[in-house]
C-alpha cells in the first residue's frame, strides 16, 4: 500500500509554465481530495501533488466522452448487426472485422462509467469499479491490437495467394479465439494483483495498469506489456503490410512486362484484384488509426515508469486516454464508409446514413459489376 505524501511548492522549483500551473500550493484543493479515505491508498502519491481539476474540465471531458460513446456504439452496432444479419458477409475475413467491433464496443461501454466518475470527481464505485474499468480497457486495447495483426495477416494471405491462401472459417474462428487468449494474461494478472495492479490515473476518473510504483517488478511488467501489447502487434502489422505492398509492386511489374511483350498499353488487374486491394487500403487505414490511438498511451506508460515524471501532469495523461477511445469510435465508420460490402448492406438498413449521388445507366452497370467482383472477393 502507498503512504500518502504531502508535496510542497519547493519540490517543484524548476517546473515552469503549464506544468507549474498544475502543481498544488498552500490552500489549493488537491487532486483526490473528494475520494474516500479507504481508497486513497491505491492512488500513487505522484497525482496528489497537483491541483484538483476545475469542474468545467470534468464537464468538458464528460461531454467529449458522451459524444464518443454515442458515435462509437452506433457505428460498432451497425457493423455487428450487419455482419450477423447478412449471410453473404459472414465470411472468414469479415469475422475479424466483427471481432474488432466487439473489442471496440467493450471500450465504448467504459465511457458511461467515466462520465459518472467525472460527476463525482473520483471513482464512483471505488476499487472494484476501477478494476473493472481497467480490465475492460485492457481486453479491448490488447484485443484490438492483435486483431489488427490478424486482419493484416488475412489481407496478406488473400492478396498474395488468392487461389489457395485464403483462410477457412475454422482457421478464422481459431485466430479470433487466439486474440482473446492473447489479451487475457495481462488483463487477469493485474486484476487479481498477481503481478502489478490497476490504479487510477490522470484526473483519477480513469484507471489503467500501474506504471508509477517504484521497483523492478513494475518496470519489468511495464516492459513486458509494452512489448506484448504494442511492439509485437505493430511488428506483425508492419511485416504483413510490407509484404502486401511488395506483392502488389511485383504484380504490377509483371503486368507491365507482359503488356510490353504483347505490344499493348496495359493489362487490367481485374475487378476482383482491385476489390481486394481496396479492402486492404481500408485495413491499412484502421491500422494507422490504431498507431495514432495507442502510441500516446504506450509513451505515457514508458515515461511514467522510466522517464521524467514531471511531464506526467493529470491533464497530459488524459490525452492518450481520449485518443484510444476516439480510435475505437472511428474504426467502424471507416469500415462503414469505405468497405464496399459493409457500406452497401448498411445503406440498405439505414438508407439515410449515406447520401448517394444519382448514377447513369452506364455507371450503374459498372457499379453492379464491381459489386459482384467485390462480393466474390469477400466470399471466396
Amino acid at each position: 500500500m502507498y503512504t500518502n505524501i504531502s508535496f510542497g511548492p519547493s519540490a517543484h522549483l524548476f517546473r515552469q509554465g503549464f506544468m507549474q500551473a498544475q502543481v498544488a500550493e498552500v490552500g489549493d484543493e488537491v487532486l483526490g481530495s473528494k475520494i474516500d479515505e479507504d481508497y486513497l491508498d491505491y492512488i500513487h502519491p505522484h497525482w496528489r501533488q497537483y491541483k484538483a481539476p476545475a469542474a468545467y474540465q470534468h464537464f468538458l471531458l464528460g461531454i467529449v466522452y458522451a459524444f464518443i460513446f454515442f458515435m462509437g456504439v452506433l457505428g460498432n452496432s451497425l457493423v455487428l448487426i450487419t455482419f450477423f444479419t447478412t449471410k453473404p458477409l459472414r465470411t472468414p475475413s469479415n469475422i475479424f472485422v466483427a471481432n474488432l467491433a466487439i473489442f471496440d464496443t467493450i471500450m465504448m461501454f467504459k465511457l458511461p462509467f467515466f462520465v459518472m466518475n467525472s460527476v463525482v470527481e473520483g471513482q464512483l464505485f471505488g476499487k472494484i469499479g476501477c478494476d473493472v474499468y481497467a480490465v475492460a480497457g485492457s481486453y479491448s486495447g490488447m484485443g484490438a491490437a492483435i486483431t489488427n495483426s490478424m486482419i493484416a495477416f488475412d489481407r496478406y494471405r488473400t492478396i498474395a495467394f488468392p487461389l489457395d491462401g485464403r483462410l477457412g472459417m475454422k482457421a478464422a474462428i481459431g485466430l479470433v479465439i487466439f486474440t482473446w487468449l492473447w489479451a487475457t494474461p495481462f488483463s487477469i494478472l493485474p486484476f487479481f494483483e498477481i503481478w502489478s495492479r490497476f490504479a487510477p490515473e490522470g484526473y483519477l476518473t480513469t484507471c489503467s495498469f500501474d506504471y508509477l510504483t517504484e521497483g523492478k517488478s513494475t518496470q519489468l511488467f511495464t516492459i513486458v506489456i509494452f512489448v506484448w501489447a504494442y511492439i509485437i502487434p505493430l511488428l506483425l502489422i508492419a511485416l504483413f503490410y510490407s509484404r502486401i505492398l511488395s506483392h502488389v509492386r511485383e504484380h504490377e511489374k509483371m503486368l507491365r512486362e507482359q503488356a510490353k511483350r504483347m505490344n499493348v498499353k496495359s493489362l487490367s488487374q481485374g475487378d476482383e484484384k482491385s476489390a481486394e486491394i481496396k479492402i486492404a487500403k481500408v485495413a491499412i487505414t484502421i491500422v494507422f488509426l490504431f498507431i495514432c490511438g495507442w502510441t500516446p498511451y504506450a509513451l505515457v506508460s514508458i515515461i511514467g515508469c522510466f522517464g521524467d515524471r514531471n511531464l506526467m501532469t493529470p491533464t497530459f495523461s488524459m490525452f492518450p486516454a481520449v485518443a484510444c477511445k476516439t480510435v475505437a469510435c472511428i474504426d467502424p465508420w471507416i469500415y462503414a464508409i469505405n468497405h464496399p460490402r459493409f457500406r452497401a448492406e448498411i445503406s440498405k438498413k439505414v438508407p439515410w446514413l449515406f447520401s448517394e449521388k444519382p448514377k447513369s445507366a452506364a455507371s450503374d452497370t459498372k457499379s453492379t459489376a464491381s459489386d459482384t467482383s467485390e462480393a466474390k472477393a469477400e466470399n471466396a
